[in-house]
C-alpha cells in the first residue's frame, strides 16, 4: 500500500516526494479525506504560515483520527508537525489535529535575543529512544526554518535550543512529527525517513 502526502497548499509537497521516491517509497496525494482509506500511513508536509492548516477540515481530521486508530503511521513535517498539536497562536482560530495537547508558540529568541525566524542547521537532543531516530548520531544537524514551535512535553522525542529549549521532533506511538525538513538535511534526514518506512511495512500485515 501506499503512503499519502497530504496536499493542503502549504508547499514542498516536491522536495518531500523527491526524498520518498529516492527511499522507494509509493507515495500518492490523496483528493478526499476517503481516499486515505488506501493508504498505509499518512505524511501531512508544510512551510509557511499555521493558517493554511484550515482547508483540513473536520473531514480531514476524522479520517486521519480513523487511520490512526486503524494502526496507520502519521508522520507531520515542519507546519505538519505543528498541526499535530491542539494548535497554534500564529492562527488561533485554527485548530489542529488535538493529537499532541499544548499549543505551538512562536520562538522569542532567549536571553540572547536570537533572530527569529530561526533558519539554518542546528543540532538534536534525543530525551528518550524512538523508532523515528533509530541509529541517528547524538547531537546530529538538521535544517530548520520556522518562527513558531510546539513546547517540550512527553511526548517530544527530540529537543533543539534555539534560545530556548523546543520540541524539534515528538513521537506518541504511531503519531509522530519533525519541526526541521528531512527533505533538506542530508543523510540524517534521510535515515529519519528510511526509520519511519520501515515502521509503515512493519505494520502493513496487521492492516491487510
Amino acid at each position: 500500500m501506499a503512503i499519502a502526502l497530504i496536499d493542503y497548499g502549504a508547499g514542498n509537497l516536491t522536495s518531500v516526494r523527491k526524498a520518498f521516491h529516492h527511499l522507494g517509497a509509493d507515495i500518492f496525494t490523496p483528493g478526499a479525506p476517503g481516499d486515505l482509506a488506501e493508504a498505509a500511513a499518512v505524511v501531512v508536509p508544510g512551510v509557511g504560515h499555521f493558517s493554511a492548516t484550515r482547508t483540513l477540515t473536520a473531514d480531514w481530521h476524522a479520517a486521519i483520527h480513523e487511520g490512526i486508530a486503524a494502526g496507520k503511521p502519521l508522520l507531520g513535517i515542519c507546519v505538519g508537525m505543528q498541526w499535530l498539536y491542539d494548535g497554534s497562536v500564529e492562527a488561533p482560530e485554527c485548530l489542529g489535529l488535538g493529537a499532541i495537547k499544548r499549543r505551538c508558540q512562536r520562538l522569542s529568541g532567549g536571553i540572547a535575543r536570537l533572530k527569529v525566524p530561526h533558519v539554518g542547521w542546528n543540532t538534536l537532543r534525543f530525551p528518550k529512544t524512538t523508532a523515528l531516530f533509530a541509529g541517528v548520531a547524538p547531537d546530529a544537524s538538521v535544517y530548520f526554518t520556522h518562527s513558531f514551535a510546539g513546547p517540550v512535553t512527553a511526548e517530544t522525542a527530540a529537543i533543539t535550543e534555539y534560545g530556548e529549549p523546543f520540541a524539534a521532533a515528538v513521537e506518541d506511538d504511531l503519531v509522530m512529527g519533525v519541526q526541521f525538513h528531512p527533505e533538506k538535511s542530508g543523510e540524517t534526514g534521510l535515515a529519519i525517513l528510511r526509520n519511519f518506512l520501515r515502521l509503515v511495512a512493519s505494520r502493513e500485515p496487521v492492516l491487510g
